[in-house]
This record gives C-alpha cells, sequence and structure tokens, in this order.
C-alpha cells in the first residue's frame, strides 16, 4: 500500500482514514465532563453514563457535583423510590447515598469489604427478610409437627404376661420375631407371616424371668426362675446349652457379639461366652439388691446396670467393678437406653418414688438433665432413626410417651393399656414397638419414622389392625 499513513494488511486495503471528528463527537468531548488523559477517544468507542453507578460499594470518587447531570426524558418518577429500595436490599437499609470523600486517596482501597456488604443472602429480598432473619425470625415455612398415630394397629392377647416391674418378658429379634415370655413358656411370633411357635416349656415348677436375642443370628437367651439361662436356636426350636452360676431368678439379660450379661435377684452380673466351655468368665459385684435393667453400648465397650437398690452402675470390659456410680434415682433403676446418635450418652428412668428419666454423658462422667414424667419409669427405648425415645410408665397413668431430645418435648403420649406397661420392644427397622402390661395384651404402635423418609403420616400396619391371641 503506497499511503504511509496505514500499516494494515492488503486484504484491509480499502478501509479509508478516520474521517475529522463530527460536530457532535467534538462538542462530547469540549464538555465539561472530565476527560481522562490516559485515554484517546475514538468516534466509535461507546461512552457509558454513570451517574447511576453505586460508587460506595468500592469507595470510587462520584463525578464533580459541577457535572451537569445527564437528563433522561423516559425516566419515570417513582425511579428513585426504586432505587432507594434497591440499596437498602442489596447493600442494607444504613447504606448512604453518598459517602465522605475528605480522606486523603490513598487511605481509600477500591477492594476493600465494607461492613454493609457483608450479608446473608437473604438480603437480596427487598422485603425487609434480611431484617426478620437478625432478629431471629424465620420466615421459612413452618414444618408440621409429625403424626403418631394414637391407636395401636395391632393388638395380641398374651394370657399369663406377669405384671412383675423386675422381669423382662419381651424382645424383638433382627428377623422381626417376637419372643414373648409367657408363665413358663416362651412363644415365638413372627411379625412377617403372624405365624406363633412355642419354643420350649421350662415345665410346672419353673417360670421365664427374662428373654433376649442375640444381635445376630437366631439364638435367644432365657432367663429362668431358677437362676439358669438357656440359650435356644430359635430357627430349629432345640435348647443349645443351659448355664447356671446364678442363686435366685435371672430378670435381666443383655447381648454384646458373643458374650451374654445376666443380672439376677442375687445382686450379681455374670459375663458369659457362649463359645467358652465355662458358665460364666467373670462375675461383677457391686449392688445390693436385684439387679433388673442391663443394657450394653452400641460399641460394645461399657455394660449400664440398674438395680433394685436404686443405683445406676457402668461397667467396662476389663473390670469387676463399677467404673461409674450414679445415686441420683430414688427407686429402682429398671429403664436404661444408649443413644444410637452419640457416643457415651445413656437415659436412665426410676421407679414409683422417682419418676424422672435421666440423661449421663458416660464419657465426661456428667448428669446432664433430669424429666419429671410424673409416673413410674418402666422402660426406655431410644430410635435408630431421628433422636428421639420413647418411655413407658406405670403408676399411676400407664402412659406412653413420645419424646423429641434434647428438649423432651412431647410428640405424643399414648394410652389403651389397663395396666402398668411393663415390657417394651423396638422392631428391626426402627419404626414399631411393642409394649406389654399386666392386662395381658401385647400392643403394636406406629410411632418412629422410617429412616429414609423421616415421615410416617400414613399409619403402617394400620389394614392389618386386629385382635388375636398369642397361643
Amino acid at each position: 500500500m503506497d499511503d504511509p499513513t496505514f500499516n494494515v494488511p492488503p486484504t484491509m486495503s480499502n478501509i479509508q482514514p478516520l474521517t475529522p471528528p463530527s460536530h457532535h463527537i467534538s462538542r462530547m468531548i469540549n464538555s465539561n465532563h472530565q476527560q481522562s488523559p490516559s485515554r484517546t477517544i475514538y468516534s466509535d468507542r461507546f461512552i457509558p453514563s454513570r451517574s447511576s453507578s453505586n460508587f460506595d460499594l468500592f469507595n470510587i470518587s462520584q463525578p464533580s457535583p459541577n457535572s451537569p447531570a445527564p437528563v433522561d426524558n423516559h425516566k419515570d418518577d417513582n425511579s428513585g423510590t426504586y432505587n432507594a429500595l434497591l440499596r437498602a436490599a442489596l447493600f442494607g437499609p444504613d447504606t448512604p447515598d453518598k459517602k465522605d470523600l475528605s480522606s486523603p486517596p490513598s487511605a481509600r482501597n477500591i477492594f476493600r469489604f465494607k461492613s454493609e456488604t457483608r450479608r446473608s443472602l437473604h438480603s437480596l429480598s427487598p422485603f425487609g427478610f434480611d431484617n426478620d432473619v437478625a432478629s431471629g425470625v424465620s420466615q421459612s415455612p413452618v414444618k408440621a409437627p409429625r403424626k403418631v398415630p394414637r391407636s395401636p394397629y395391632k393388638i395380641l392377647d398374651a394370657p399369663a404376661l406377669q405384671d412383675d416391674f423386675y422381669l423382662n418378658l419381651v424382645d424383638w429379634s433382627s428377623h422381626n420375631v417376637l419372643a414373648v415370655g409367657l408363665g413358663n413358656c416362651v412363644y415365638l411370633w413372627n411379625a412377617c407371616s403372624s405365624k406363633v411357635t412355642k419354643l420350649c416349656d421350662l415345665g410346672i415348677d419353673d417360670n421365664v424371668c427374662s428373654v433376649g436375642w442375640a444381635h445376630r443370628g437366631t439364638h435367644l437367651a432365657v432367663g429362668t426362675s431358677h437362676g439358669k439361662v438357656q440359650i435356644w436356636d430359635a430357627s430349629r426350636c432345640k435348647r443349645v446349652r443351659t448355664m447356671e452360676g446364678h442363686r435366685s431368678r435371672v430378670g435381666a439379660l443383655a447381648w454384646s457379639s458373643s458374650s451374654l450379661s445376666s443380672g439376677s435377684r442375687d445382686k450379681s452380673i455374670l459375663q458369659r461366652d457362649i463359645r467358652a466351655q465355662e458358665d460364666f468368665v467373670s462375675k461383677l459385684s457391686g449392688h445390693k439388691s436385684e439387679v433388673c435393667g442391663l443394657k450394653w453400648s452400641y460399641d460394645n465397650r461399657e455394660l449400664a446396670s440398674g438395680g433394685n437398690d436404686n443405683r445406676l452402675f457402668v461397667w467396662n470390659q476389663h473390670s469387676t467393678q463399677p467404673v461409674l456410680k450414679y445415686c441420683e434415682h430414688t427407686a429402682a433403676v429398671k429403664a436404661i437406653a444408649w443413644s444410637p446418635h452419640l457416643h457415651g450418652l445413656l437415659a436412665s428412668g426410676g421407679g414409683t418414688a422417682d419418676r424422672c428419666i435421666r440423661f449421663w454423658n458416660t464419657t465426661t462422667n456428667t448428669h446432664l438433665s433430669c424429666m419429671d414424667t410424673g409416673s413410674q419409669v418402666c422402660n426406655l427405648v431410644w430410635s435408630k432413626n431421628v433422636n428421639e425415645l420413647v418411655s413407658t410408665h406405670g403408676y399411676s397413668q400407664n402412659q406412653i410417651i413420645v419424646w423429641r431430645y434434647p428438649t423432651m418435648s412431647k410428640l405424643a403420649t399414648l394410652t389403651g393399656h389397663t395396666y402398668r406397661v411393663l415390657y417394651l420392644a423396638i422392631s428391626p427397622d426402627g419404626q414399631t414397638i411393642v409394649t406389654g402390661a399386666g392386662d395381658e395384651t401385647l400392643r403394636f404402635w406406629n410411632v418412629f419414622p422410617s429412616p429414609k423418609s423421616q415421615n410416617t403420616d400414613s399409619e403402617i400396619g394400620a389394614s392389618s389392625f386386629g385382635r388375636t391371641i398369642i397361643r
């Protein structure tokens, strides 16, 4: 290209030199607006209007007040109100329209965070939601409380179910089979098929005092009034072995893997290993009266025991003396439950003269809280699916209460038993409980949600409502 004024590729040879600026462009350049000395203004550059920009956000100086404000003939009269509302929603109600620029430029940081801009995402709402959050008021819809059916979906007649506070005659296996001690016999009720099987008969001179399923498999331990513990294979209805060691009835049983603990009226707790030839491997002494409550923690490291001496003890795997002793209860401690949600959290309930549920942290050896229930506490069980627990009661209201922990607010109070609700077990899926009483009935209740849905608006099992007999 011959013209030295342009230095462009040959393909762009048709481009003509930039014509002199028009009169309109010249007038814009020569206006009172401050012109940046480092920029060259070209005719094809778009020059935006920054009159409505929020310079306060980054401490940028606004245009000089002597500069004439641009005229917008199409601007709505309500734009000022809208801008004020938008400014308050985005940057807070206390954001000023203009900022004091008296400080030297060196003291201002263009990318400095400002306190009025550090707000929650809810502050983007122009309806004052952020103020409600600051005051502790949530605008999210309140979740409706979970509905707990007030009636049992099934009732089983259980003749000869003893009205004895110190016994434990009902347990539910991981294979969905319920074991019940009735007089001198043990019956099995299959929750899937409703089939009833007579497992054993101890004879006319003996009685069943406790039953307890192994955590896995089909082995059932049976404690007798003669101080013996029998191990049965429920799948074959065959007795595996009989273990001795106690001098009086065995009213409490607790499994820990292949180990079995038994508590007796003779005040002792025997630790047994069903794989060993000996009847028991160690003896735990500490209670001054009948042992009526036994529960192993979920990690199988701690054993909690309660007795008619109003004491709650905690033992470990290696000691024959209790490592923790709690003496706050003023009546027999039968109701014991370990939390599956928090390690070391233990709940215990006292009898008629106590009526309280107490919570303990066995890791720090502290008493956490106490709730007076108004009735004898017979049993406790913690939900696996939600942080809730159920208590059953005797004198004087014979009620069943579903509690939300840790607030201990009542989700439901269930009634129907006419005698003390002495027995309690929970289904393997964690949704259903069965309660037994001296009124010789077993009642099945849907009290907890499933682990997935966390919601049980429908009454599971209600279609099978009916009253049958377990033997």
